[in-house]
């Protein structure tokens, strides 16, 4: 399979006999036919062979033998790149680290080398049932569950392998001593973690009830801020910074419009596929929290987008995911943080500057509070957002200037002593 990444007219043919002739020449070729099936464009992956072929000679040159190939070995090539002395060195070391990374993933997806097998400790075996158990009890996502790893794994080696010494005292202690200089948010989410994973152990019998009630209630005022939303001009702006003439920009439209006319979160865009689009009857349907399914009307204009994305746009791919990544490999996004980046970098093509984080999530607010300004109940926007009650979407009410001069009381007039 060189031969679809060399030119075969010129210096090709050799440099295909010196990529078959090295020791491990047929891992090589292995190699570039997966990188010819993921649809590399030939200069990306001739870099990629280059840094794979690299790796091996490093690899052979210090002793490590094949089964060594792991992420160890993987950390001494970097520190190798690094010294900047070695002549066979073809590019920056982050790429040469890219394509060696790369080469290792393809090996272990060959199953030539193996990856080690995870610590048989109670902590990893006590996340895997933990997240059995939030999937099939609360149908959370993968993506979520990841995000409480960090918590409970400081919970578990705070008291080690032992449950018994799990009570109040050392709960809160060690929930205190992981807030320690970390912000609101964090501490929040931080609580959250902790109390669903001691609500698992009750359900499990693995600590007594009630040991929840030992994580500390981090304050939380309901409806004290204000939702934070743009202008309409402003997100014609964004959607309009998108260049419909390349497939990123057909893409990044698409996207962009299903957040502004539809106010879905990024993680309905990462999860979003074919099949859930009916075209015949217009409506998309939606897997929001907790894995509920709701259908949502598609509109002319957000269908067109989409349709310009699938017909000169999107990359012939298997997956039956609706947005791909447009450069090799051509994979779905993994992240919500992907969508984030998108509308990011739309928003400073378009000149606004968002006062606050969760670029993506802003569109979201910026819908509702259009529509309420239009003045469709909070009703009706509660179910455009899939709120489960209406009171999540109260807070859009306080944006509502118009309607709150209209109930807003007169200064109570005190007079001087």
């Amino acid at each position: 399979m060189f031969e679809k990444f060399f030119d075969l007219s010129g210096s090709g043919p050799g440099r295909v006999r010196v990529l078959r002739s090295r020791r491990h020449g047929s891992l090589l070729e292995s190699f570039s036919d997966a990188l010819f099936h993921s649809r590399y464009a030939n200069i990306t992956a001739r870099r990629h062979l280059r840094s794979a072929e690299h790796f091996t000679n490093w690899a052979n040159d210090g002793g490590t033998r094949l089964p060594q190939w792991d992420n160890r070995a993987l950390d001494r090539f970097r520190y190798h790149l690094r010294q900047r002395r070695c002549s066979y060195g073809h590019a920056a070391p982050e790429n040469q680290l890219t394509g060696a990374s790369l080469f290792l993933k393809h090996l272990r997806a060959s199953d030539v080398i193996r990856t080690p097998p995870a610590d048989p400790t109670v902590g990893p075996a006590l996340l895997v049932s933990f997240r059995c158990w939030m999937r099939e009890e609360r149908g959370t996502l993968d993506t979520s569950l990841r995000n409480y790893d960090i918590p409970i794994c400081q919970l578990l080696k705070h008291v080690g392998e032992d449950l018994k010494r799990l009570d109040a005292v050392a709960v809160r202690r060690c929930f205190l001593k992981y807030c320690d200089g970390r912000g609101h948010e964090t501490i929040r989410h931080a609580a959250t973690a902790l109390r669903m994973f001691l609500r698992f152990l009750i359900s499990d019998g693995r600590c007594p009830p009630g040991l929840e009630s030992a994580i500390p209630v981090v304050p939380h005022w309901r409806l004290s801020s204000l939702p934070r939303y743009l202008q309409p001009d402003e997100v014609e702006r964004i959607v309009a910074s998108c260049d419909t003439h390349v497939s990123v920009g057909r893409r990044d439209r698409a996207i962009l419009l299903l957040l502004a006319r539809l106010g879905l979160r990024a993680g309905d865009i990462v999860q979003m596929r074919l099949s859930d689009i009916d075209w015949k009857d217009a409506w998309v349907q939606v897997c929001g929290k907790g894995r509920r399914q709701t259908r949502l009307p598609l509109t002319q204009e957000v269908g067109d987008a989409i349709v310009g994305y699938l017909q000169d746009g999107r990359p012939p791919t298997e997956d039956d995911r609706l947005f791909v990544c447009c450069r090799a490999p051509f994979r779905p996004f993994t992240s919500h943080a992907a969508v984030s980046v998108i509308v990011s970098s739309a928003m400073s093509r378009a000149g606004v500057t968002p006062q606050t984080r969760g670029a993506a999530h802003l569109l979201r607010h910026s819908v509702a509070t259009s529509l309420l300004r239009e003045g469709v109940s909070l009703q009706d926007i509660a179910t455009l957002l899939r709120h489960r009650s209406v009171q999540t979407t109260q807070i859009y009410a306080k944006v509502d200037v118009v309607a709150l001069n209209q109930v807003v009381q007169a200064w109570p007039e005190v007079r001087s002593c």
